[in-house]
């Protein structure tokens, strides 16, 4: 829907790659669908499923065998994502490096986005 010829919507890290694969060979789905809801402290929060066929206005990205669908209605606030996979001390989560992140709350899971710009 948004796509720029040649370049994909988003991009997909090895270390995120890995870990998508992982979930999909466990759970024996096609893929993980990901998009954006209103919610949480700073209006919008990320979403993530799996899911077993992709839906045909879905956004299909793949990278090292991961295959992550963009759901219709989030492609124009995820185009330019980085889809990264980090492991702490305390935590591993994927991490959405957005450039159209406004801004995020302090727990990370919320975001705003820029508006006519």
């Amino acid at each position: 829907m948004f796509a720029i010829p040649g370049k994909q919507a988003v991009t997909i890290t090895d270390r995120a790659a890995t870990q998508i694969r992982k979930l999909m060979d466990s759970a024996g789905h096609a893929g993980l669908r990901i998009g954006v809801k209103k919610g949480g402290c700073a209006g919008m929060e990320y979403t993530m499923e799996y899911v077993d066929e992709a839906d045909p206005n879905d956004e299909v990205v793949e990278h090292s065998g991961a295959r992550v669908l963009i759901a219709p209605m989030a492609q124009m606030f995820l185009f330019g994502t980085e889809i990264d996979y980090e492991v702490s001390l305390l935590e591993a989560s994927f991490k959405f490096n957005n450039p159209n992140v406004a801004e995020a709350c302090g727990c990370g899971e919320s975001i705003s986005f820029k508006v006519g710009e």
